[in-house]
């Protein structure tokens, strides 16, 4: 490996974890504020809603979508050079080899059309983003499954990458060392796409 691409891969790595897993944890953490009411989410909306333009803009291309477009364009070069063969060797760390990469494509595809639509068609136009505008959205069986599977996805993607992340830069060394980062890993994968699914369910009440 050359040192270029030693220290892109640790880039690309940190976009992943920093913005990216903040972004996804702040975006659970808000939505999951549904389960308090309609009103107590639509309030945590207008907050993020009411910082200025001219702060959240420079965030959303600086903080978010370069960061973003980093991560994804880097992973898809390195998705295409992995060889995934989760049915020939079954082996936990494999399996889950194999899904960074699935997931990775599925979440890219989901980013697109949540952004395009809900970011830049409907709250662009002109409408707020609303605990009811959200459950007319998701009254839709589709949209609904493939929302659900997109949050999960991305839940996953990043959970699972927190395990490649401690390997990346030395953290955790050793089997015994990466094997406890991997269980913990998984635990809050496990706990965060629980919360989903309930927040989501509450949609459908």
């Amino acid at each position: 490996m050359s040192h270029t691409s030693f220290y892109v891969r640790r880039l690309h790595s940190l976009c992943g974890i920093v913005p990216i897993g903040f972004f996804l944890l702040e975006h659970v953490i808000t939505n999951a504020k549904v389960l308090g009411g309609p009103k107590l989410f639509n309030d945590a909306v207008a907050e993020l809603a009411a910082i200025p333009h001219e702060i959240m803009l420079p965030i959303e291309i600086c903080v978010l979508a370069i960061p973003f477009l980093f991560h994804g364009l880097y992973g898809a070069y390195i998705a295409l050079q992995g060889k995934n063969n989760p049915s020939q060797y079954g082996y936990t760390r494999n399996w889950q080899f194999a899904l960074q990469r699935w997931t990775a494509w599925y979440v890219a595809a989901f980013l697109i059309w949540h952004v395009v639509y809900l970011r830049i068609i409907v709250k662009g136009g002109g409408t707020p983003i609303s605990y009811e505008l959200l459950q007319s959205y998701f009254s839709n069986p589709i949209v609904f499954v493939l929302y659900t599977l997109g949050m999960i996805g991305a839940i996953f993607h990043f959970c699972n990458g927190l395990t490649t992340f401690t390997m990346t830069w030395g953290i955790a060394k050793g089997p015994r060392a990466q094997a406890v980062v991997n269980k913990c890993a998984m635990a809050l994968c496990a706990l965060l796409s629980v919360i989903t699914l309930i927040f989501m369910s509450s949609y459908l009440a």
